[in-house]
């Protein structure tokens, strides 16, 4: 099964992808579409940004895109992450079907967006699928940066001393 669920999964996909393309980016900085865009950028990702709304706009040193087919085809994409509602996600699988394979190795679909048909159409071309989780988060969350942000890892980084 090419659905992408276990920590060693969700990690070596993050490892492995050079290149993201998000679908539904906004130029707005309080959007989360926008922060996680960010921080993959500042992370060393090359991001893709994909908005017909800002399409020609400058995003992160990138133009944003229309659509993923004004994706030049030389351009290997890793990751397709959707920050879209889920009756896009099938519309915008075929786009990724059609005109990033070979190459494409995962959809990731954001939180609260699953689509299991258009899930399915892809593990069927090979492609990984990610339901109804962040990059960034995840990202954070592997590798260990989510205390930062004073959040409970369930990582024990210091002990209590013994009581007598």
């Amino acid at each position: 099964m090419l659905s992408l669920t276990t920590n060693s999964e969700l990690k070596n996909a993050l490892l492995e992808a050079k290149t993201i393309a998000v679908v539904g980016v906004s130029n707005n900085p309080v959007r989360a579409s926008y922060f996680v865009v960010r921080y993959l950028h500042y992370r060393g990702y090359k991001v893709i940004p994909v908005n017909p709304a800002y399409a020609g706009q400058k995003l992160f040193g990138a133009t944003v895109l229309a659509s993923l087919s004004d994706i030049p085809r030389e351009t290997k994409v890793d990751i397709v992450d959707i920050f879209r509602r889920a009756d896009f996600v099938p519309d915008i699988v075929d786009e990724a079907i059609e005109h990033l394979l070979p190459g494409l190795k995962t959809i990731w679909m954001q939180f609260g967006i699953w689509h299991e048909e258009a899930a399915a159409k892809a593990r069927s071309h090979g492609i990984q699928t990610v339901e109804n989780r962040c990059p960034k988060i995840e990202y954070q969350r592997l590798f260990g940066e989510l205390r930062k942000a004073g959040i409970n890892t369930g990582i024990v980084s210091s002990k209590l001393p013994e009581w007598n």
